[in-house]
Protein backbone atom coordinates (compact mmCIF):
# COMPACT_ATOMS: atom_id res chain seq x y z
CA UNK A 1 0.00 0.00 0.00
CA UNK A 2 1.33 3.18 -1.42
CA UNK A 3 0.55 5.68 1.52
CA UNK A 4 1.87 8.80 2.89
CA UNK A 5 3.03 8.19 6.47
CA UNK A 6 1.41 10.29 9.29
CA UNK A 7 3.56 12.02 12.35
CA UNK A 8 2.70 15.32 13.92
CA UNK A 9 0.50 17.34 15.42
CA UNK A 10 -2.89 16.72 13.54
CA UNK A 11 -5.71 18.81 13.97
CA UNK A 12 -9.68 17.64 14.37
CA UNK A 13 -10.81 20.48 12.70
CA UNK A 14 -14.56 22.26 13.47
CA UNK A 15 -17.07 22.80 10.84
CA UNK A 16 -17.67 26.49 10.67
CA UNK A 17 -21.36 27.55 9.92
CA UNK A 18 -23.10 31.03 9.24
CA UNK A 19 -24.43 32.89 11.49
CA UNK A 20 -27.53 31.11 12.83
CA UNK A 21 -26.24 27.56 11.93
CA UNK A 22 -28.36 27.51 8.49
CA UNK A 23 -25.28 26.16 6.47
CA UNK A 24 -22.10 25.34 6.00
CA UNK A 25 -19.48 28.56 6.03
CA UNK A 26 -16.91 26.72 3.18
CA UNK A 27 -15.18 30.04 2.94
CA UNK A 28 -14.55 29.99 6.51
CA UNK A 29 -13.34 26.54 6.33
CA UNK A 30 -11.05 27.73 3.43
CA UNK A 31 -9.57 30.05 5.65
CA UNK A 32 -9.07 28.11 8.80
CA UNK A 33 -7.40 25.19 6.57
CA UNK A 34 -4.96 27.52 4.99
CA UNK A 35 -4.51 29.21 8.83
CA UNK A 36 -3.44 25.50 9.85
CA UNK A 37 -1.16 24.97 6.97
CA UNK A 38 0.35 27.98 7.63
CA UNK A 39 1.35 27.36 11.18
CA UNK A 40 2.58 24.62 10.26
CA UNK A 41 -0.03 21.63 11.36
CA UNK A 42 1.03 18.76 10.15
CA UNK A 43 -2.52 16.79 9.27
CA UNK A 44 -6.05 17.70 9.20
CA UNK A 45 -9.22 15.76 10.13
CA UNK A 46 -12.73 17.38 9.25
CA UNK A 47 -15.73 15.62 10.59
CA UNK A 48 -14.54 14.36 13.69
CA UNK A 49 -16.67 15.02 16.86
CA UNK A 50 -14.97 18.42 16.62
CA UNK A 51 -16.19 18.49 13.71
CA UNK A 52 -19.91 18.11 14.87
CA UNK A 53 -20.30 15.31 12.20
CA UNK A 54 -23.72 14.16 13.60
CA UNK A 55 -25.21 17.62 13.27
CA UNK A 56 -24.55 17.92 9.16
CA UNK A 57 -26.77 16.26 6.16
CA UNK A 58 -24.93 14.19 3.76
CA UNK A 59 -24.69 16.86 1.22
CA UNK A 60 -22.41 18.98 3.87
CA UNK A 61 -20.46 16.03 4.40
CA UNK A 62 -19.51 16.07 0.67
CA UNK A 63 -18.93 19.45 0.35
CA UNK A 64 -16.66 19.73 3.68
CA UNK A 65 -15.03 16.81 2.49
CA UNK A 66 -14.11 18.30 -1.12
CA UNK A 67 -13.11 21.83 0.55
CA UNK A 68 -11.20 20.41 2.87
CA UNK A 69 -8.96 18.23 0.42
CA UNK A 70 -8.95 20.80 -1.94
CA UNK A 71 -7.55 23.44 -0.13
CA UNK A 72 -5.05 21.44 1.59
CA UNK A 73 -3.79 20.57 -1.90
CA UNK A 74 -2.20 17.57 -0.91
CA UNK A 75 0.85 19.94 1.44
CA UNK A 76 -0.69 17.77 4.35
CA UNK A 77 -2.70 14.67 4.74
CA UNK A 78 -5.98 14.88 5.10
CA UNK A 79 -7.97 12.24 7.01
CA UNK A 80 -11.75 12.26 7.41
CA UNK A 81 -13.88 11.23 10.26
CA UNK A 82 -16.50 8.60 9.01
CA UNK A 83 -17.86 7.09 11.88
CA UNK A 84 -21.34 6.07 12.21
CA UNK A 85 -23.65 2.95 13.55
CA UNK A 86 -24.45 1.14 10.22
CA UNK A 87 -21.23 -0.54 8.67
CA UNK A 88 -22.87 -0.38 5.24
CA UNK A 89 -22.66 4.22 5.69
CA UNK A 90 -19.25 3.43 7.20
CA UNK A 91 -17.98 2.05 3.96
CA UNK A 92 -20.19 4.44 1.64
CA UNK A 93 -18.36 7.65 3.66
CA UNK A 94 -14.95 6.16 3.36
CA UNK A 95 -15.59 4.95 -0.16
CA UNK A 96 -16.36 8.88 -1.01
CA UNK A 97 -13.14 10.20 1.37
CA UNK A 98 -10.88 8.02 -1.08
CA UNK A 99 -12.68 8.80 -3.96
CA UNK A 100 -12.67 12.80 -3.11
CA UNK A 101 -8.83 12.47 -2.51
CA UNK A 102 -8.45 12.09 1.07
CA UNK A 103 -5.16 10.19 2.39
CA UNK A 104 -7.08 8.13 5.36
CA UNK A 105 -10.16 7.87 7.69
CA UNK A 106 -10.90 8.22 11.15
CA UNK A 107 -13.27 5.45 12.41
CA UNK A 108 -14.84 5.93 15.70
CA UNK A 109 -16.71 2.60 16.48
CA UNK A 110 -20.33 2.17 16.51
CA UNK A 111 -21.66 4.16 19.37
CA UNK A 112 -25.10 2.56 20.48
CA UNK A 113 -25.04 -0.99 19.82
CA UNK A 114 -21.96 -1.76 22.14
CA UNK A 115 -20.32 -4.23 19.69
CA UNK A 116 -18.34 -7.36 20.59
CA UNK A 117 -14.93 -8.12 19.54
CA UNK A 118 -15.98 -10.23 16.60
CA UNK A 119 -18.14 -7.45 15.72
CA UNK A 120 -15.52 -4.48 16.13
CA UNK A 121 -13.27 -6.98 14.11
CA UNK A 122 -16.08 -7.51 10.89
CA UNK A 123 -16.92 -3.96 10.77
CA UNK A 124 -13.26 -2.95 10.31
CA UNK A 125 -12.51 -5.30 8.05
CA UNK A 126 -15.18 -4.77 5.88
CA UNK A 127 -14.59 -0.75 5.47
CA UNK A 128 -10.93 -1.82 5.15
CA UNK A 129 -11.86 -4.42 2.16
CA UNK A 130 -13.96 -1.84 0.72
CA UNK A 131 -11.37 0.98 0.68
CA UNK A 132 -7.14 1.47 -0.37
CA UNK A 133 -6.39 4.16 2.14
CA UNK A 134 -5.25 3.73 5.77
CA UNK A 135 -8.02 3.67 8.63
CA UNK A 136 -7.01 5.51 12.04
CA UNK A 137 -8.96 3.80 14.52
CA UNK A 138 -10.41 5.95 17.13
CA UNK A 139 -10.62 4.63 20.77
CA UNK A 140 -13.21 6.71 22.63
CA UNK A 141 -15.09 4.68 25.36
CA UNK A 142 -17.15 7.89 26.72
CA UNK A 143 -18.75 8.60 23.83
CA UNK A 144 -18.71 5.23 21.70
CA UNK A 145 -20.22 2.93 24.56
CA UNK A 146 -17.00 0.64 24.13
CA UNK A 147 -13.41 -0.03 25.04
CA UNK A 148 -11.21 -0.65 21.91
CA UNK A 149 -8.34 -2.28 24.95
CA UNK A 150 -5.27 -2.64 24.11
CA UNK A 151 -5.92 -6.46 23.17
CA UNK A 152 -8.75 -5.96 21.26
CA UNK A 153 -6.70 -3.49 19.07
CA UNK A 154 -4.02 -6.07 18.27
CA UNK A 155 -6.44 -8.42 16.80
CA UNK A 156 -7.64 -5.27 14.33
CA UNK A 157 -4.18 -4.30 13.78
CA UNK A 158 -4.18 -7.75 11.67
CA UNK A 159 -6.26 -6.07 9.10
CA UNK A 160 -3.30 -4.38 6.97
CA UNK A 161 -5.02 -1.04 6.26
CA UNK A 162 -5.54 -0.16 10.21
CA UNK A 163 -2.41 0.92 10.58
CA UNK A 164 -3.32 3.74 13.03
CA UNK A 165 -5.38 4.20 16.43
CA UNK A 166 -6.47 7.52 18.16
CA UNK A 167 -5.93 6.54 21.58
CA UNK A 168 -8.52 9.18 23.90
CA UNK A 169 -8.83 7.20 27.06
CA UNK A 170 -7.37 9.06 30.16
CA UNK A 171 -5.17 6.73 30.92
CA UNK A 172 -1.64 7.23 29.36
CA UNK A 173 -0.57 3.87 30.11
CA UNK A 174 -2.57 3.11 27.19
CA UNK A 175 -0.10 3.90 24.86
CA UNK A 176 2.84 1.95 26.41
CA UNK A 177 0.73 -0.90 26.36
CA UNK A 178 -0.58 -0.66 22.43
CA UNK A 179 2.73 0.00 21.63
CA UNK A 180 4.04 -3.47 23.23
CA UNK A 181 1.32 -5.99 21.63
CA UNK A 182 1.26 -4.00 17.88
CA UNK A 183 4.68 -2.54 17.86
CA UNK A 184 4.75 -1.05 14.30
CA UNK A 185 1.63 -2.80 12.88
CA UNK A 186 -0.32 0.45 14.35
CA UNK A 187 1.16 3.14 15.26
CA UNK A 188 -0.18 5.59 18.28
CA UNK A 189 -1.68 8.97 18.43
CA UNK A 190 -2.82 10.53 21.55
CA UNK A 191 -6.34 12.01 21.41
CA UNK A 192 -6.17 13.90 24.63
CA UNK A 193 -2.96 13.41 26.46
CA UNK A 194 -0.36 14.59 23.83
CA UNK A 195 2.08 15.47 26.20
CA UNK A 196 2.42 12.70 28.91
CA UNK A 197 1.85 10.14 25.63
CA UNK A 198 4.67 11.27 23.35
CA UNK A 199 7.30 10.30 25.85
CA UNK A 200 5.64 6.78 25.72
CA UNK A 201 6.03 6.13 22.24
CA UNK A 202 2.65 8.06 20.57
CA UNK A 203 3.97 8.95 17.12
CA UNK A 204 1.13 11.68 16.81
CA UNK A 205 -1.61 14.00 18.34
CA UNK A 206 -5.28 14.42 17.28
CA UNK A 207 -5.53 17.39 18.89
CA UNK A 208 -8.48 20.15 19.36
CA UNK A 209 -6.65 22.98 21.07
CA UNK A 210 -4.54 23.30 17.54
CA UNK A 211 -7.47 24.80 16.24
CA UNK A 212 -6.73 27.99 17.83
CA UNK A 213 -2.99 27.09 18.54
CA UNK A 214 -1.44 25.07 15.81
CA UNK A 215 1.77 26.14 16.21
CA UNK A 216 2.18 26.03 19.45
CA UNK A 217 0.49 23.03 19.44
CA UNK A 218 3.00 21.40 16.91
CA UNK A 219 6.01 23.06 18.60
CA UNK A 220 5.18 21.15 21.96
CA UNK A 221 4.35 17.80 20.64
CA UNK A 222 7.56 17.52 18.06
CA UNK A 223 9.86 18.50 20.79
CA UNK A 224 8.49 15.85 23.14
CA UNK A 225 8.01 13.04 20.72
CA UNK A 226 10.44 13.32 18.28
CA UNK A 227 13.03 15.80 19.86
CA UNK A 228 12.91 13.83 23.55
CA UNK A 229 13.83 17.01 24.97
CA UNK A 230 11.86 18.22 27.55
CA UNK A 231 13.47 21.13 28.61
CA UNK A 232 11.70 22.60 25.69
CA UNK A 233 9.09 20.70 25.46
CA UNK A 234 7.71 20.88 29.25
CA UNK A 235 7.17 24.71 29.15
CA UNK A 236 5.55 24.69 25.78
CA UNK A 237 2.56 22.54 27.28
CA UNK A 238 2.59 24.92 30.69
CA UNK A 239 1.62 26.92 27.95
CA UNK A 240 -0.76 25.66 26.10
CA UNK A 241 -2.48 24.14 30.02
CA UNK A 242 -4.64 27.10 30.62
CA UNK A 243 -6.42 26.70 26.99
CA UNK A 244 -6.82 22.88 27.50
CA UNK A 245 -9.90 22.88 30.03
CA UNK A 246 -11.74 25.31 26.72
CA UNK A 247 -11.23 23.00 24.30
CA UNK A 248 -11.78 19.90 26.54
CA UNK A 249 -15.02 18.10 28.18
CA UNK A 250 -18.35 19.68 27.58
CA UNK A 251 -17.11 22.93 25.97
CA UNK A 252 -14.72 21.21 23.20
CA UNK A 253 -16.89 22.75 20.24
CA UNK A 254 -17.93 25.88 22.04
CA UNK A 255 -15.04 26.75 23.49
CA UNK A 256 -12.94 26.70 20.65
CA UNK A 257 -15.74 28.36 18.03
CA UNK A 258 -15.61 31.15 21.02
CA UNK A 259 -11.65 31.39 20.65
CA UNK A 260 -12.07 32.17 16.80
CA UNK A 261 -14.70 34.94 17.62
CA UNK A 262 -12.31 36.34 20.02
CA UNK A 263 -9.54 36.15 18.21
CA UNK A 264 -11.31 38.03 14.88
CA UNK A 265 -11.69 34.76 13.03
CA UNK A 266 -15.56 33.91 13.41
CA UNK A 267 -16.30 30.43 12.55
CA UNK A 268 -19.98 31.28 13.47
CA UNK A 269 -21.63 29.02 16.47
CA UNK A 270 -22.22 25.43 17.10
CA UNK A 271 -25.77 23.35 15.96
CA UNK A 272 -28.18 22.57 18.57
CA UNK A 273 -28.20 20.86 20.78
CA UNK A 274 -25.06 22.53 21.44
CA UNK A 275 -25.15 26.15 22.48
CA UNK A 276 -22.63 28.95 22.39
CA UNK A 277 -19.87 29.25 24.96
CA UNK A 278 -21.89 31.21 28.20
CA UNK A 279 -21.21 34.98 28.08
CA UNK A 280 -19.36 34.32 32.10
CA UNK A 281 -17.17 32.14 30.52
CA UNK A 282 -15.82 34.84 27.41
CA UNK A 283 -14.31 36.94 29.74
CA UNK A 284 -11.74 33.93 31.44
CA UNK A 285 -11.16 32.79 28.05
CA UNK A 286 -10.02 36.26 26.32
CA UNK A 287 -7.71 36.45 28.96
CA UNK A 288 -6.61 33.17 28.36
CA UNK A 289 -6.21 34.13 24.93
CA UNK A 290 -4.57 37.29 25.50
CA UNK A 291 -1.89 35.50 27.73
CA UNK A 292 -0.83 32.90 25.34
CA UNK A 293 -0.65 36.21 22.33
CA UNK A 294 -3.05 34.47 20.46
CA UNK A 295 -5.37 37.47 20.26
CA UNK A 296 -2.71 39.47 19.04
CA UNK A 297 -1.86 36.33 16.36
CA UNK A 298 -5.51 35.92 15.42
CA UNK A 299 -5.75 39.82 14.77
CA UNK A 300 -2.48 39.31 12.38
CA UNK A 301 -4.19 36.65 10.69
CA UNK A 302 -7.42 38.19 9.99
CA UNK A 303 -5.67 41.33 8.90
Amino acid sequence: MAVKKFRGCYTVLITPFTEGGEAVDLKALERLVEFQIREGIRGLIPLGSTGEFLSVSPEERTAIVETVVKTARGRVPVLIGTGAEDTREVVRTSKEAEALGADGVMIIPPFYSVPTEDELYVHYKKVADAIGIPIMVYNNPATANVDLTPKILARLATIESCLYVKESTLEVTRVRDIVDLCGDRMEVFAGVLGYESAWLGAIGWVAVCSNLAPKLSTEMFHAAAFDKDMDKALPLYRKLMPLLPFVGGPRYVSGTKAGFRLMGMPMGDPRPPRLPLPGADMAQLSGVLQGMGLLAEGARQAA
